[in-house]
Order: C-alpha cells, then sequence, then structure tokens
C-alpha cells in the first residue's frame, strides 16, 4: 500500500494551502481517530503537542474536531518539543501522539506526525492505511461517543523533568556558560529551564516566539547566531536546537560548530568504551561523512547506513536491537533514553561528557577528520520531476563514474521540501565541486 500524502516525516506544506489546510487537519484527524478506534473498542486517548508556528493554532482546533467526531479524547500539551510527544504518549498512557511542526521548516510551512502508543513514529505501513480511510467515509462516532478535550498545564514540566533523569545523577554544570538557542520554537521554556536547574549559567537565545519568528536566523540551520552568543559572552559551550527541538548543533568555545557527525562519534566512542554501545554499532544515514565511518572501523565498531530520514534510522535501530542513531543534521537517537531525536538530551550528555572528561568543548567536537563534502539544492516546482530527465541521468552517471575509488556521490529528493539535494564526498576538494556543480547545472536545466 503506497502513501501519497506523507512524507518522511509525517504531512507537510505550506500553511493554509493543500495539504495544510483546516479542512484536511480535520479530515486526518478523523481518519488516525478511526485507525485506532477500528477494533470498534470504547474512547481512546491521544496527546497533541505543537511549536510555537501561528498555524499551529488553527491545525490543533481542526485536528482535536477530526479526532474527537471519532470518539477520541484529546488531551492539548501546548508548545512542547517534538520528542516530549514521544515521551508523554507513553508516559500518559495514550493510545496516539501527534505533533505538529515543521521541525525547522520557516514559519509558513507546518506539519503534522504520528507517534504509537509506544512513542515511536508510525511505521509507512501504518501512515498508508490511515491514508486509505483518509480516501473513503470516515465513520463518526454516535454523539453520546463523541470525545472530550482537555489541556494538559504541566506539559513542559513532565518533559523537563524527564531530560535530567538522562544526565548523570552524581554530575552538576556549576561553572558552564552555556549558550541555549531554541530557535523561538518549541523548546523555548524547556531547554533553558533544565539547563539552569542542573546548574549552568544560562545565556539564552531565540527564546521569544511570536509565531512567526521560529527558526528565523536562529536555531540549528542558522548557528551564526549562537556562535556570536558564545564568543560575545565568554561561553563554554553552545547548544543550538531546531524549531521542534528534535535536532541539535554543538558550537565549542571559539564558535566553531560540530554536526550530528561529530556528536555521534563522541557518543559511540564513549559508550563503546563503556560496554553500553549495543551490538558495537552505531545507525546513521547515507548523508553521514566517510571520516565518521572511518572513526568506527579503527575502533572495531560498525557504521550502518540507511536512507535519510531518523524514522529510517530508528526502524533499522529497533530492527537490529541498537541504541545509538542518528543523522549528520543533528538527529541524535538514543533508544536508552527516546524514541526519537531528542536535540535537548544529546546536548546534556555532551554537556556530561564536558563535566566528567574535563575537556574543552573543542577538544571533544573533533572526534574525527571530516572527507571534504559538499551539499547544493535545487529548488524546483510541484509536478516537475527533473531526476526523470535523460540529460540529468547522462550526468549523474558519468560524473559517478570520475568518483569511482575516489569518493562517493548521492543525489535525492528531499523528503520535506521541493529540493533536489545534490552531494558528493572527495578528497580532492577541486574534482568534489566541479562533479556537484556540473549535476547542479543539469538539475538547473530541467527545472
Amino acid at each position: 500500500m503506497s502513501r501519497k500524502l506523507f512524507g518522511t516525516d509525517g504531512v507537510r506544506g505550506q500553511a493554509n494551502t493543500y495539504p495544510m489546510t483546516a479542512e484536511m487537519a480535520l479530515r486526518l484527524g478523523a481518519a488516525a481517530g478511526r485507525f485506532f478506534r477500528r477494533d470498534g473498542s470504547s474512547a481512546q486517548r491521544v496527546v497533541i503537542g505543537k511549536d510555537t508556528r501561528l498555524s499551529g493554532y488553527m491545525l490543533e482546533n481542526a485536528l482535536t474536531a477530526g479526532l474527537t467526531s471519532t470518539g477520541m479524547n484529546v488531551l492539548l500539551l501546548g508548545p512542547v518539543p517534538t520528542p516530549a510527544v514521544g515521551f508523554l504518549t507513553r508516559s500518559m498512557r495514550a493510545d496516539l501522539g501527534v505533533m505538529i511542526s515543521a521541525s525547522h521548516n520557516p514559519h509558513q510551512d507546518n506539519g503534522i506526525k504520528f507517534f504509537g502508543p509506544d512513542g515511536f513514529k508510525l511505521s509507512d505501513a501504518a501512515e498508508a492505511e490511515i491514508e486509505a480511510i483518509l480516501d473513503g467515509e470516515v465513520a463518526l462516532a454516535q454523539p453520546e461517543n463523541i470525545g472530550r478535550a482537555k489541556r494538559v498545564e504541566n506539559a513542559v514540566g513532565r518533559y523537563g523533568e524527564y531530560a535530567k533523569t538522562t544526565f548523570p545523577s552524581g554530575l552538576r554544570l556549576d561553572g558552564l556558560k552555556v549558550v541555549i538557542d531554541c530557535a523561538n520554537g518549541a523548546a523555548y521554556r524547556a531547554a533553558p529551564e533544565v539547563l539552569w536547574e542542573l546548574g549552568a549559567e544560562v545565556i539564552p537565545v531565540g527564546v521569544n516566539p511570536n509565531g512567526k519568528n521560529i527558526n528565523e536566523r536562529c536555531g540549528s540551520t542558522y548557528t551564526q547566531t549562537a556562535a556570536e552568543a558564545v564568543v560575545a559572552h565568554g561561553a563554554h559551550v553552545g547548544i543550538s536546537l531546531d524549531g521542534d527541538a528534535d535536532r541539535v548543533m554543538i558550537l565549542d568555545e571559539t564558535g566553531r560548530v560540530a554536526d550530528g557527525d561529530q556528536i555521534m562519534a563522541l557518543l559511540a566512542g564513549r559508550w563503546a568504551e563503556e560496554g553500553r554501545l549495543q551490538g558495537g554499532t552505531l545507525v546513521a544515514t547515507v548523508m553521514s561523512n566517510l571520516g565518521l565511518e572511518r572513526f568506527m572501523t579503527r575502533r572495531g565498531l560498525r557504521l550502518e547506513r540507511t536512507a535519510v530520514g531518523d524514522r529510517y534510522v530508528v526502524e533499522a535501530m529497533r530492527r537490529g536491537g541498537y541504541n545509538l542513531g542518528g543523522e549528520q543534521s543533528g538527529h541524535i537517537v538514543m533508544t536508552d533514553y527516546t524514541t526519537t531525536g531528542d536535540g535537548l538530551i544529546a546536548g546534556l550528555q555532551f554537556l556530561a561528557e564536558m563535566t566528567r572528561s574535563g575537556q574543552a568543548a573543542s577538544t571533544l567536537v573533533r572526534q574525527f577528520e571530516t572527507v571534504p563534502q559538499l551539499l547544493k539544492n535545487v529548488r524546483y516546482a510541484a509536478g516537475k520531476e527533473p531526476l526523470s530527465s535523460d540529460l540529468v541521468k547522462a550526468v549523474i552517471a558519468a560524473k559517478s563514474d570520475v568518483l569511482v575509488g575516489k569518493g562517493r556521490l548521492l543525489i535525492r529528493k528531499s523528503g520535506t521540501e521541493p529540493l533536489i539535494r545534490v552531494m558528493a564526498e572527495c578528497e580532492d576538494e577541486v574534482l568534489l565541486r566541479q562533479v556537484v556543480d556540473d549535476i547542479v547545472v543539469a538539475v538547473q536545466s530541467a527545472v
């Protein structure tokens, strides 16, 4: 059963434009409610979280209407990180979790992603079943069985208390000056509070959301703002989250950025030393740098690669029984603690290593030398299929041949935006730029 509406991370698009309209959110909520009540069981519970986008109010109300129309009882969490929805779905014994967010995208976009009762994102097969229900006539509840909606006032506090339990009990952050950039997003309350309660001197950035400034010149996709704050305040480290706080970038005391690959290398090496790295394996995507793979191999450890998307990382982790994985973009998944990427908890693990080792952030973020990697994006109009062009195919084939034995090439469509991503790795940086630029020119000609 195929999926047309769902992408790699739920349903996503521009607010008030299909599929991110109130009407579609209502129908999607009803279809999801019917999917989880397909056995005719009594009223069940669903938690709904959101980030700080203006359109979140509209979609929250529409989803609530759809879900209650099928007999689901709704618990509204308000603005909370995506990983908090995964955690609270389990801890509140809910049958379904919903997060309204477009993650690192600008405020004009929004999205809807679903979590099962185990706190993990729904599988492709489950999403396809919801789409199938959506295509038909959704059976509504009888009047006496319509669900109720209730706002949960302490959702941020519940998540924050849990996040603190993942930090080693014998350690504190006393003496550490930490910049935390919350991207004017979902963690704007939780992250600074958790760090302060653990003893850090906190310099908050991106904690004044107005509905339209999420990810705007701040957060994990625009680390300049946090870097400037680190240098200006003489901070020991910076933690930069994205709009729904499931991604993180670490900045050392000089403002230099460490991506998810370096963070995963640090954790994998440390956990392996402690005998905690299940199966001696780290799961990452095809986007992760070749330097990370070499780092793992030198230590007798293994890197398993998946398709791009944290959901595919998690699926591989669960299938193989592994407990650490993630993406270069900053999704760090630690199934000992979380069911999805969690930027705050990953940041806490980095701070714990700083505290335990007494080493500066600049030392810890250089776990391996990266192989030169270049990524360029080409935006295309809806309905276009640039990768189907004969010219594009021919250029990609020719450039792949050039890189044989010298590097690797990855061309893919983004699962969240209308972009073709052109990525290559090669020790020869001149050849690297030539390969990527030639493919970009071909794709641009096709669009």
